[in-house]
């Protein structure tokens, strides 16, 4: 900006620079403002120097972060100013203060228009520069015609094409309809081919556009960009201002390397050779040297180049040279350097034939996981779980537990388990894997989750001859001094099973076993408790006849457990203590656990959900795929988890974010209600392990006493109609004679925000809903209570989810008694919110974020009226119950409202989702919300869906959420019932 010759704003510049304190400049700021004001209401004795010098000084102030509602058409205005100076103006100062959605936008379209199709270049550019920047639907629809005839014009400047392909990508990110494929693909072919590396750099943006949504209808430009990818490479004709430290236009070869990983394949031989060529002199000239800005621009080209060659498939030689070189750069001092080798080298692992050449490198790798950089160590680790293989796991898992004893607490849990993982997939032999997963709770027990050491259980009590040598070994664990409670379960649950094998081993008596064991009893938690009252029943069941001193040692410890306040605990000891007073009836009991079933393990799933890089996600899960277990895979088989408690309805198991639907009868069961499991595919079921030590997963509240408790017919059906939506079948020609005593409506927005509560009433029936959502899995269960003495028959539920949800279906009860045929439709509440969980960051945390996700489609802004008007509390209150993690202190602006959440799906797992809320503190009826997310269909269905609740807000009458996202698209529920009166 041109600020000299004016000194009324270099003074009022001044004055603000020389303020005290905050309280000053906001004084000094009013009084300028209120100046102005009182300028522009008088504005036919403005001169156009004293309009441009107000509209700078109300720029500054907008700068500064001070509100500037007023002075906008005196802004806008300055564009139609015949002069330059007036002009540039009006450009910068319209492009700074008002955004797309600005109602003033549109009467400046016509004046932006005289100056793109004029000729004078410099308003061209000023032009093209405002558009580009402010973007919009209107510009793009008005506009976009008159920039596409600069953009191909030949008698125009290159500034201003250049200025003209990239006004038109940010018109065509907002409105991909603004080019016509059929229309542009031999446009984009002749653009190609431009030699002012200026103009090729920008066209090049915006192909990378195009190509992404559409590869078919550019295949014919494909040739093109291979030629200037040749010409970079070998340097033709490249101007030295488009050299960077000696590599020709390092930004155009990014842009076009980019562009060709978006066509499936290169099918003309000619141009794969000469392709292959290109890349063959990218990877051979490439190295580190000391100069920093060299090595950033030489390793964008490459690392982009690797990419592209992955994604061609290449020669075995070129993958050759691509890991020998990525092992150079894991080897160098730079810590960016070795992070980008160990990046591109676990996505390398995508690559078969390439697998045992990375293995060469293992040794480097593993010295990578003591780098003091822990993003470093954790891209190590990374690599070293997906290289692991049958020939190198033993070596691995060792050095693994090595260094698990200094690794960092923010790691230990990952290490743990991913060294479970390739102990149990990669064991060479059963003894191995029971000292690996011991190791491990002896030196990170905090860290190891329960599904480790219940997964060694199950092998342990699977094979036989593997028995004697876990309980040796978990006996020798107890003779340490300090011992993690973990392995004080995993030892006693063993030896309780299999102590009997080893009673001829010095130290291995059943008393001994029994004095070490009991020794661990006052220090440890209740669920430990528990396990170590079964261990002593077992001792007294494999101790036949008894012992009498070591019997009464054990009926202490269970009278003294049969009045404790843990219900659990106070059960088995009062069970136990009956069962042993009499005699063999104990051995019939307590006889040796059978075989589990087998089954895929949970571990692997685990830590497919723990990680947090997706492409690292999916190269390890390719690899997990292609790998085989030397010993230890099992069958993937469904099982019946979870207890019959009663009469029981059917399971509803809805994968959730899949746009697919499909039915599976499972035997899952629950009280008196139909579980709905929202679930991304059929997975298989928890540990019976866990079922049998652990809790229930789920209670539901009481229900009335059932009838016809055998009586079972499977009547779920799950049919998503063509278009998706919520088809009702029709259940009989009766009209509907029984009326529903609550507001359906109301308790369905409660249900919403809730997880239990009433769904329906009626003079007949209650039914209730309780649900548990863990990630992007969810389990919904309806209780039928019969408000009557007389039995309901014919009970059936017809559940139909939307198309984005699929279902698992199981029993429900024919019977729970009659009167007059019913048919109650209802919503069960499976709303985009549940998916949702809140996360709290940090500032440090939160921007870079915000800040990579620039621009539609991935974040989007909308200004919001017709709000209803609450306070700042209220609102985040309510962001609170749609599981919207509010973050206070963010926004410096104490008007705002930032909150953060992660979305949960089959497809993108744990997927960051970001809101910024600005409030207009003088008209709380309108915001403007801005969200954003790696995903742009998330980003738009989150923000139509907060929209809909901050517009309309389930309240005590409000109707049924009208979002029109697909997510909101419930699962609706038809309950029949025929209802005969007795007289």
């Amino acid at each position: 900006m041109a600020l000299s010759g004016m000194r009324g704003l270099s003074v009022f510049i001044s004055d603000v620079r020389n303020c005290q304190n905050k309280e000053q400049e906001r004084l000094r700021i009013d009084k300028e403002l209120g100046n102005i004001r009182t300028r522009f209401k008088n504005e036919k004795g403005l001169t156009p120097y004293e309009k441009k010098k107000y509209v700078w000084k109300m720029l500054y102030i907008y700068m500064l972060g001070y509100d500037v509602d007023f002075g906008h058409m005196e802004a806008i205005s300055l564009i139609s100013a015949p002069k330059y100076p007036e002009k540039q103006v009006g450009y910068i100062v319209t492009s700074c203060l008002l955004n797309e959605n600005h109602d003033f936008l549109r009467v400046v379209i016509n004046a932006v228009r005289n100056d793109i199709i004029g000729r004078n270049e410099t308003f061209q550019c000023l032009a093209l520069t405002m558009v580009g920047n402010i973007g919009g639907k209107e510009f793009a629809e008005s506009l976009a015609p008159d920039v596409q005839r600069l953009l191909i014009s030949s008698s125009c400047r290159p500034l201003v094409r250049k200025k003209a392909a990239l006004c038109l990508l940010r018109l065509y990110r907002k409105n991909p309809d603004v080019v016509n494929i059929d229309g542009w693909s031999d446009c984009m072919s002749q653009l190609l081919d431009e030699r002012d590396l200026g103009v090729l750099t920008s066209v090049m943006s915006l192909f990378v556009a195009l190509v992404s949504n559409n590869n078919e209808a550019y295949r014919n430009c494909l040739p093109k960009c291979v030629k200037i990818l040749e010409r970079l490479a070998r340097n033709q004709d490249i101007p030295q201002e488009y050299t960077y430290y000696g590599i020709p236009s390092p930004w155009l070869q990014v842009k076009t390397t980019k562009a060709l990983q978006y066509f499936p394949t290169v099918e003309d031989p000619n141009t794969r050779r000469a392709l292959f060529e290109v890349l063959q002199r990218i990877l051979m000239g490439t190295d580190v040297v000391k100069n920093v800005n060299k090595n950033n621009a030489s390793h964008a080209v490459l690392f982009e180049a690797l990419a592209l060659v992955m994604h061609l498939d290449a020669e075995k030689e070129m993958m050759s040279q691509c890991v020998a070189l990525l092992g150079k750069f894991i080897a160098v001092r730079e810590p960016n350097i070795r992070y980008l080798g160990l990046e591109n080298m676990t996505r390398m692992l995508l690559i078969t034939d390439v697998q045992d050449i990375i293995k060469r490198h293992q040794t480097q790798i593993l010295t990578s996981l003591k780098d003091p950089d822990i993003s470093i160590r954790r891209r190590a680790l990374d690599l070293l779980y997906g290289m692991c293989d049958v020939t190198n796991a033993k070596d691995i898992v060792e050095e693994l537990l090595q260094y698990l004893s200094t690794a960092d607490f923010a790691m230990r849990e990952e290490l743990a388990l991913k060294a479970a993982i390739l102990a149990e997939k990669f064991a060479p032999d059963l003894s191995w894997y029971v000292d690996v997963i011991l190791q491990l709770i002896d030196k990170a027990g905090d860290f190891v989750s329960d599904d480790i050491w219940y997964r060694v259980v199950q092998f342990v009590t699977n094979n036989e001859d593997l028995q004697p040598y876990a309980a040796a070994k978990a006996r020798e664990y107890l003779d340490k001094p300090a011992l993690h409670e973990t392995m004080v379960k995993v030892s006693a649950y063993i030896l309780g099973e299999y102590s009997h094998l080893l009673a001829r081993r010095p130290g291995c008596r059943p008393k001994e076993i029994f004095a070490i064991i009991n020794e661990k009893l006052p220090t440890v938690s209740k669920p430990t408790v528990a396990i170590l009252l079964s261990t002593y029943a077992k001792i007294m069941m494999h101790t036949q006849p008894p012992y009498p001193e070591l019997q009464e040692q054990i009926w202490a410890i269970f009278r003294k457990y049969e009045s404790y306040i843990d219900v659990e605990i106070q059960q088995r000891a009062v069970e136990y203590f009956v069962l042993s007073r009499k005699g063999a009836a104990l051995v019939d009991v307590l006889a040796e656990m059978p075989k589990f079933p087998e089954r895929q393990s949970a571990l692997l799933k685990k830590a497919e959900d723990a990680e947090v890089d997706t492409a690292d996600q999916s190269a390890i899960k390719l690899r997990s795929q292609q790998q085989t277990s030397n010993a230890l895979v099992v069958t993937d088989q469904q099982h019946v988890n979870g207890s019959i408690l009663g009469n029981q309805l059917g399971l509803v198991k809805m994968p959730s974010q899949k746009m697919e639907a499909s039915t599976h009868n499972q035997g899952l069961t629950k009280e008196n209600g139909a579980v709905s499991k929202v679930d991304p595919e059929p997975t298989p079921s928890a540990d019976l392990l866990g079922d049998l030590l652990g809790p229930l997963a789920m209670e539901g509240p009481p229900a009335a006493p059932v009838s016809g408790e055998k009586n079972m017919i499977s009547a779920l059906e799950a049919t998503p109609d063509a278009a998706g939506a919520l088809a009702l079948a029709t259940v009989g020609d009766q009209s509907n004679s029984v009326q529903p005593i609550v507001n359906i409506a109301e308790r369905f927005h409660a249900l919403c925000l809730q997880d239990s509560g009433v769904l329906y009433e009626d003079p007949y029936i209650q039914i209730g809903i309780k649900a548990e959502w863990r990630a992007h899995h969810g389990h919904l269960v309806l209780f039928l209570g019969n408000k009557n003495t007389s039995p309901l028959l014919s009970v059936r539920a017809l559940i139909l989810p939307p198309s984005h949800l699929k279902m698992e279906l199981s029993l429900v009860p024919e019977t729970i008694p009659p009167r007059a045929q019913v048919s109650v439709k209802l919503q069960l509440p499976a709303v985009l919110n549940k998916f949702l969980r809140p996360i709290s960051v940090s500032a440090e945390e939160f921007f870079p974020q915000w800040n990579s996700l620039s621009g539609p489609p991935l974040k989007l802004q909308e200004v919001v009226r017709g709000v209803k008007p609450m306070s700042l509390l209220e609102m985040a209150n309510l962001f609170a119950s749609l599981h919207l993690g509010v973050i206070p202190g963010l926004d410096t602006n104490p008007n705002n409202l930032v909150s953060c959440t992660g979305f949960y799906s089959e497809g993108t797992r744990a997927m960051l989702c970001l809101i910024r809320v600005e409030t207009d503190p003088s008209d709380r009826t309108q915001l403007r919300i801005t969200i954003a997310s790696g995903d742009p269909t998330l980003t738009f269905e989150l923000k139509e869906f907060i929209k809909e609740h901050l517009v309309n807000i389930p309240m005590s009458t409000h109707a049924p959420c009208s979002c029109s996202c697909p997510c909101c698209s419930s699962i609706t529920a038809t309950i029949t019932y025929y209802a005969c009166r007795i007289y």
